[in-house]
């Protein structure tokens, strides 16, 4: 009798550890979300930028996309640096349930390659037309 009771605490006592450590995680992208609760089907957008702040830019400035309804970034496609004579490298590739009216960057200042300089802030672009950003 005590070795049936103490297999059955041991088996016990392990289904506790094994739950406690592998908890059943999931995690599925808010775009299935965005698609089932608006009805609307998802659109691609290329953005081209479009101005030369130069106050704002200076020796370069490297754009990150931040997600947000009704967008939301490729991987690949979510960081951009404009150099102070206005050339875009890198592109930024959304997928939207619709165009966006504006879109978040976090922001700073460093050169194209740059890659320990810290985000200086959050900057809002107006989307201008179908595709194109405003700075």
């Amino acid at each position: 009798m005590k070795k049936i009771i103490m297999s059955l605490l041991l088996f016990v006592a392990f289904i506790g550890v094994s739950l406690a450590v592998d908890p059943r995680i999931s995690i599925f992208s808010t775009t299935v979300d965005w698609s089932a609760v608006t009805g609307l089907g998802l659109r691609q957008y290329t953005v081209d930028v479009v101005g030369n702040n130069k106050d704002l830019i200076k020796q370069g400035l490297v754009l990150f996309y931040l997600d947000g309804f009704p967008c939301y970034g490729e991987s690949d496609s979510v960081r951009l640096w404009i150099s102070s004579k206005g050339k875009v490298s890198g592109n930024l590739r959304l997928v939207c349930v619709h165009k966006p009216d504006s879109i978040n960057f976090a922001w700073r200042n460093a050169d194209e390659k740059a890659t320990d300089t810290k985000t200086e802030g959050m900057i809002t672009c107006p989307v201008d037309g179908e595709y194109s950003l405003k700075l």
